[in-house]
């Protein structure tokens, strides 16, 4: 069978299961992209577990958003993994926001008393640690460190060439180790 005639199917399907909520033909779509779906979002990084709720989830809207499907607008491949792809968005938006369980809330606990003196002497020590750094290499640190600049920044800012600025800055960071060990 040609391929757009293959193509034309799976859009009557759809078309059945728009109209009249056809689960035979839902059930032959499914068979035929779930785990076309699957592969497709395995393929673009998702763990097979995410890529099998994500292809149950596209599949789903399938059958539930089946009158938004327009054969004059798009294939009925082009549609279903457009709702798969989108789904995978969605999914690494979720993942990257914290949920609401997981965000700080109410005051924070007062930091053990010997906890702070531990830090307070460390910031001491690294203080006194940048002063005995030469002045070149102690400017690097501070620009990187405390300012946030890339070594790219640092370079377009002080015209040294980008290799310099990396070498200065571990030695600098050698000498720190050592003096702060």
């Amino acid at each position: 069978m040609p391929s757009d005639t293959v193509e034309d199917d799976w859009g009557v399907l759809i078309l059945k299961v728009r109209d009249n909520q056809d689960k035979a033909a839902f059930a032959a779509l499914f068979r035929h992209f779930a785990p076309r779906i699957k592969g497709f979002l395995m393929k673009s990084g998702a763990s097979a577990s995410l890529a099998e709720e994500c292809a149950q989830d596209v599949m789903a809207t399938l059958w539930q958003k089946a009158h938004l499907f327009d054969p004059t607008r798009a294939s009925a491949a082009t549609w279903i993994f457009t709702i798969a792809r989108n789904r995978r968005i969605d999914a690494l938006r979720k993942s990257r926001r914290p949920e609401p369980e997981d965000l700080p809330w109410g005051p924070e606990a007062e930091p053990d008393q010997q906890d702070a003196l531990e830090l307070s002497q460390d910031t001491e020590r690294l203080g006194a640690a940048l002063a005995l750094l030469p002045e070149k290499q102690r400017q690097l640190i501070e620009r990187a460190y405390f300012g946030d600049l890339t070594h790219s920044e640092i370079a377009a800012e002080t015209g040294l060439p980008l290799g310099t600025i990396k070498s200065r800055i571990r030695l600098a960071l050698e000498r720190l180790r050592h003096k702060m060990s």
